[in-house]
């Protein structure tokens, strides 16, 4: 059978031939770093900065992966050339990056364990967002926290997401469509769950968390790129969940949907309750830098 291909630790193998030991730190203990990455018109968007946020985490980790920076970037563009041959015209790609450091020791029964390292990816699941774009995200608090900076750096990215899990579920609890924004311990926002969090408010301009309190995205920072060119001032402070309520927009970035719209926080609408200008504004540039219109991409393939 002809299908899709991933790269597992040095070989090209059937995407559905690709998986990891029981036995490996991934699996056992959750110790593993990622990245995700997408597509815009088969081509990989930043690369570079994904590439340099999984170096810092694999550094942050203690994980050597054993390849040079050329190779990553060589692995990551067979792994589009190799499968774009897939993919519907119009449609693209999301891409996984997986690093742990192998299989556990108290598990294993050598003396050390290569780390393993996994690409792979998927069509993106547009109809998870799609209708979003017009009609917003509703966005809620509770009680589970972010993880502490004592526990682990905020700039890392890892597969450990329990908390946002938890924090989701929660949510939905009040609201099926509402997603979770944390909480640090000083009760200032944090993040939405898998993605960052911004608030315009005029006269202001958009406001984001400090750098230092949040995982560094690279949809913020294009987001923070955007703003600049459309002269819409942008600054980092600590956000309230009282800035939250009395903010003209909300908006949420992540790789895969580039950025969201929140129309509602806690059941309260944000601003008229329907998507703002700013958004609006933002995800037109966006669309326009990478040569796609980036809503009607993703209602276009809304129904797989």
């Amino acid at each position: 059978m002809i299908e899709p291909q991933a790269y597992l630790n040095g070989n090209w193998i059937p995407a559905s031939a690709a998986a990891v030991s029981v036995n490996d730190a991934g699996f056992v203990l959750g110790i593993a770093v990622a990245e995700q990455l997408r597509t815009f018109a088969g081509r990989i968007f930043r690369l570079d900065d994904h590439l340099d946020r999984l170096e810092n985490s694999m550094q942050i980790v203690g994980v050597d992966s054993g390849l040079t920076r050329q190779k990553w970037s060589d692995i990551a563009q067979e792994l589009v050339d190799r499968n774009n041959r897939f993919l519907t015209p119009g449609d693209d790609w999301g891409i996984s990056i997986s690093v742990t450091p192998g299989i556990y020791p108290s598990y294993s029964t050598t003396e050390s364990a290569r780390p393993t390292v996994c690409l792979h990816l998927y069509p993106l699941p547009f109809r998870i967002w799609a209708k979003k774009y017009r009609t917003g995200q509703a966005l809620a608090a509770t009680s589970i926290e972010q993880i502490p900076a004592q526990c682990w750096p905020p700039e890392l990215k890892c597969r450990s997401r329990m908390h946002y899990y938890l924090a989701d579920k929660l949510a939905a609890e009040n609201d099926p469509c509402a997603r979770a924004v944390l909480l640090d311990g000083d009760g200032f926002i944090s993040e939405s769950s898998t993605a960052n969090v911004v608030i315009y408010r005029k006269g202001e301009g958009l406001l984001s968390p400090p750098l230092n309190k949040i995982l560094h995205g690279i949809s913020l920072a294009v987001v923070v790129e955007i703003s600049g060119r459309l002269g819409v001032p942008f600054h980092y402070r600590d956000l309230t969940p009282a800035d939250l309520t009395a903010a003209d927009e909300i908006i949420l970035t992540s790789t895969p949907l580039c950025l969201l719209p929140v129309t509602s926080f806690n059941s309260r609408p944000i601003g008229d309750g329907h998507p703002g200008e700013i958004s609006r504004r933002l995800l037109a540039a966006w669309s326009e830098m990478v040569g796609l219109d980036i809503i009607a991409q993703a209602e276009r393939f809304s129904q797989r």
